[in-house]
């Protein structure tokens, strides 16, 4: 069994720590890797790393930034399969999703590092002033343990394109594809470091005064910790953090296509996304059409281990987050829920969960209030459109919602819906250009396109007044305590052009 590293200075080493604990495979419940659960001295020899390296690293062309970091970003494309292979064995995802997100997520961070050959590092604006936007220095981000690959490279593309250095904590639940993620980078040493665990290597990783901003995805509990943490040390945070994300479902669209849509929405990586689809409000004219083509559509997503190319919904990362979609759903049941399909542990290994449809649900049901990262399609009927968006604003998180309408009045009334990202009549749209801010206990800080370069740079005005004229020279003067040799003659006349001298030019 393999005992993981930590990647610090350009060297693979040992932890510091004297703590482990196994990844598991959810799928069959084997031990896949022993990795280290971190220490205070880890997170500070890798920002020590990282600190070392900064200065010379932003003092590279960003041309030459880009360049490597396209390089590596190509050598990970080549790699997709691989990459999905040990995501799938550390968390659960079907190999053939896994590749999808990791080959568009690889492209997508050429685009991103690629504006940083646009970016204004350097603009004079009026009244003789430059702007200069300069690194942070030594950065941290903190990927959760569901998209490991993908949201690793999405941060970390713009902090390294603009010349910051970096510190990545992976999920302590999924760290294998992150160590051979910079197994397949030959930056300089120090600018990415790795370092190993849980809460005992991210706490004091975050908590380093010379970290300059923290870019954390993860829960809104451990969220809170961190942004509190920065802020007492003056630093920057980006957090992204949980979503209970609605769906509207107005009349007149085709239910049945809808339902297709949802489904793949509510279900896809086994409803762990943060923009899953966790909440769904169907107008009353096609609910029950659009709910019997939901539960069809949900029947076909089979379940099994994500090595199999036959399997649609592989498992959950862990029986602890099982657990958490099992709660959901007594829960709702005991408070009057109707289960349509699905709802029941399947026997056998592997901590699996079927894709599961419920109705009759309201918001006294933790699975309507509480985000629940599972296979959940929990639907509502409401009587107007209108009242399906009073719905879906009605919560604390605001990361992403959804509409499906053909009203053009109604898709602009969707965008009062209070979240970083609104989609209409599709879900996960939008390119690299795509910029957003997650709205209540979703976190905080705007990413996406030139976004991400400004969080990761700091503006310097540079004020450069005119030259002041040079003073005049006083004018020569005889020195009498000069010797014979050297002497001027008082009545002699000076040289033409001589500094000083009467007539000469800047007299």
């Amino acid at each position: 069994m393999k005992t993981l590293q930590n990647l610090i200075g350009g060297i693979w080493e040992d932890s510091r720590g004297d703590a482990f604990h196994k990844v598991i495979n959810p799928a069959t419940e084997e031990v896949v890797a022993r990795c280290p659960s971190g220490s205070p001295e880890d997170a500070r020899q890798a920002v020590d790393a990282a600190v070392r390296a900064q200065p010379a690293w932003a003092a590279l062309p960003v041309a030459e930034r880009v360049a490597r970091l396209c390089r590596w970003a190509d050598t990970i494309t080549e790699h997709a399969d691989e990459l999905a292979e040990i995501e799938c064995r550390e968390m659960g995802k079907p190999v053939t999703l896994g590749r999808t997100f990791i080959a568009g997520a690889a492209q997508g961070f050429k685009a991103a590092v690629a504006e940083a050959l646009d970016y204004p590092f350097e603009e004079t604006v009026t009244g003789g002033t430059t702007i200069l936007r300069r690194p942070l220095g030594a950065t941290a981000v903190i990927v959760p343990w569901n998209f490991p690959v993908p949201m690793a490279l999405g941060a970390l593309g713009p902090l390294l394109a603009a010349g910051d250095t970096v510190v990545l904590k992976p999920s302590e639940r999924s760290p294998m594809s992150a160590v051979r993620l910079l197994e397949l980078m030959d930056p300089p040493a120090g600018v990415v470091n790795l370092v190993l665990g849980d809460s005992r290597a991210g706490a004091p990783l975050v908590a380093d005064e010379r970290i300059g901003l923290v870019h954390f995805t993860g829960s809104v509990e451990a969220g809170r910790r961190v942004g509190a943490e920065s802020g007492a040390l003056l630093h920057r945070s980006i957090l992204e953090l949980g979503g209970k994300d609605p769906v509207v479902v107005d009349a007149g669209v085709d239910p049945v296509a809808t339902a297709a849509a949802v489904a793949f929405g509510a279900f896809v990586n086994t409803g762990q996304i943060c923009t899953s689809m966790e909440r769904i409000y169907v107008h009353r004219e096609i609910a029950e059409e659009f709910i019997d083509a939901l539960v069809d559509v949900a029947g076909t997503f089979a379940l099994g281990d994500g090595h199999d190319a036959t399997t649609v919904l592989g498992p959950l990362v862990d029986r602890r987050q099982r657990d958490i979609v099992v709660r959901h759903v007594d829960d709702a049941v005991e408070r009057g829920a109707t289960v349509r399909t699905g709802g029941t542990v399947p026997e056998g290994k592997g901590f699996f969960y079927p894709a599961t449809v419920l109705t009759d649900v309201d918001d006294s049901m933790l699975v309507m209030t509480e985000e629940t990262f599972g296979p959940l399609a929990p639907v509502a009927v409401v009587s107007s459109f209108e009242e399906g968006l009073e719905k879906a604003a009605g919560t604390r998180f605001g990361l992403a919602a959804t509409v499906y309408t053909n009203d053009p009045a109604h898709m602009i009334a969707a965008r009062g819906i209070p979240a970083g990202v609104v989609w209409v009549n599709q879900w996960q749209g939008g390119g690299p250009e795509r910029l957003y801010e997650p709205a209540g206990d979703s976190g905080m800080g705007a990413t996406g396109s030139r976004a991400a370069y400004d969080a990761a740079t700091r503006p310097v005005s540079v004020h450069v007044a005119p030259a002041a004229p040079a003073a005049p020279a006083a004018p020569a003067t005889p020195d009498t305590q000069a010797t014979p040799d050297t002497q001027a003659t008082p009545d002699a006349p000076a040289t033409p052009g001589a500094p000083g001298a009467a007539g000469a030019p800047g007299a």
